[in-house]
């Protein structure tokens, strides 16, 4: 027996079996995109939707959809789509589109009313020369060049399972483990952030900006240590804050990058939460912050001293992906060109199975971040091409092939070590999809 399932923002409607078949299944076996990093196992919960009819044609919520319910204080027409299967016509909406909005939902783990103490990492932000920026240029410019430069150096807080804390005038504040995770991780995870935003301001100033005849630079301070996160305010307007000595401490670093020069400067606390032969440190500086007595010591980066995978990828992603048909039809066409063979596999639109391609190279490179979410995904992930009918010998192919197609799509921003990074990425990923059919076949041959 068939059901329909509707998609409220897309006006689009797909059918499915019923009973067999959960929401996930649904838009997957019909090309469109649906987030669920953790691969579809109720861990996380990216692939949350409303529903906006049939509620009662959904099968009952499981535990682990009822604890996630709880927790997150949701309202009863939310559901995990992976988590409930369809046994009549149902109309949904998708809440996450884009990897960009996960680390939204770290908020949702804030207290409600209250703070609670948690060690996390700060990043402060500040863009160079503003005020004389300001009085050159039309509002209208001014608010295109604001919002060219928070987009292009937001991004590589989000990829680094960040918030943007907020943004004052021309500055941005991003935090790192709200939701917790190890101190030697937050505090990487602000360092590669802060690399990334540098790799995002040259690119930026090199194809955007150069029309203002301007060009931008910035200053970033990091810290690290245990403050206030809750939702706090008046009862009827409560607003997600991070409340502590560590925040104005990250502030008061990022403001002497102006006297120092340096363009990142850590504060002790973050470099000695880190392995020392990771980070290229340079001048060393200890100056009286305001508000201290005791002096401080602060750190130059200069950056990783060995090739870091992540921002390798983090920063030639925006650039692969900017004409996402684009890459994807190059990518395609040097496949089937390479094995005609596989063509086959596409029975509907390459159009819609290119956005579906995209949308998985961007969630992986997304969700490196949380790599406990990802490893889960990329074994579903096999198993689902496996029932597609991709074989094993497909997969040197769609390695050669992506290799080929990095360097002609980002043309004169293509390094030797971006390849290096990718090819890295793609042995992880192609490995880790086989792994889950090898456990799948383990666990056959362990029953009988």
């Amino acid at each position: 027996m068939k059901a329909r399932v509707q998609y409220a923002s897309l006006n689009q409607e797909v059918s499915c079996d019923t009973n067999c078949c959960s929401l996930l299944d649904a838009s997957i076996e019909n090309q469109i995109p649906h987030l669920h990093e953790c691969g579809g196992n109720g861990k996380c919960s990216t692939c949350r939707v409303r529903v906006l009819e049939g509620a009662q044609n959904l099968s009952p919520k499981t535990q682990a959809e009822i604890e996630m319910t709880r927790s997150r204080k949701w309202d009863p027409s939310i559901r995990l789509a992976c988590q409930c299967f369809i046994k009549g016509d149902v109309k949904i909406q998708r809440l996450i589109w884009s990897s960009a909005e996960v680390n939204k939902l770290q908020i949702e783990t804030a207290p409600e009313g209250r703070a609670e103490e948690r060690p996390i990492a700060i990043l402060f932000c500040d863009m160079r020369n503003f005020t004389k920026l300001s009085s050159q240029n039309a509002s209208f410019d001014i608010a295109y060049l604001l919002n060219r430069f928070y987009t292009a150096l937001g991004d590589p807080i989000l990829m680094n399972n960040g918030i943007i804390y907020q943004y004052v005038g021309d500055e941005i504040v991003g935090v790192f483990g709200t939701a917790g995770g190890s101190r030697e991780k937050n505090c990487m995870d602000a360092i590669r952030a802060a690399k990334g935003m540098q790799y995002a301001l040259e690119r930026l100033n090199k194809i955007e900006l150069q029309d203002f005849n301007v060009k931008l630079e910035i200053g970033i301070g990091i810290n690290f240590g245990l403050a206030y996160v809750g939702h706090l305010g008046h009862p009827t307007h409560r607003q997600f804050s991070v409340i502590g000595d560590p925040v104005n401490v990250a502030s008061r670093i990022q403001g002497q990058t102006k006297k120092t020069g340096a363009n990142v400067l850590i504060s002790k606390a973050v470099y000695r939460c880190v392995k020392k032969d990771a980070l290229n440190i340079g001048r060393k500086f200890n100056p009286l912050l305001a508000g201290k007595e005791e002096r401080a010591e602060i750190y130059e980066l200069l950056g990783f001293k060995e090739m870091d995978l992540q921002l390798e990828l983090q920063a030639s992603l925006h650039l692969l992906l900017q004409d996402e048909d684009k890459f994807a039809s190059i990518f395609y066409e040097k496949v089937f060109e390479k094995a005609p063979f596989v063509r086959a596999l596409f029975k509907n639109n390459i159009k819609d199975q290119g956005r579906l391609l995209t949308h998985m190279l961007g969630g992986i490179v997304y969700s490196l971040s949380r790599p406990e979410h990802l490893v889960m995904g990329l074994k579903k992930l096999g198993k689902n091409h496996q029932r597609y009918g991709v074989k094993e010998a497909y997969y040197p192919v769609v390695k050669e092939t992506m290799l080929e197609t990095i360097p002609e799509v980002l043309g004169d921003f293509y390094t030797p070590k971006v390849g290096k990074a990718w090819g890295q990425a793609l042995d992880f990923v192609i490995d880790t999809m086989k792994a889950g059919l090898v456990s799948d076949q383990s666990k056959l041959e362990n029953r009988a």
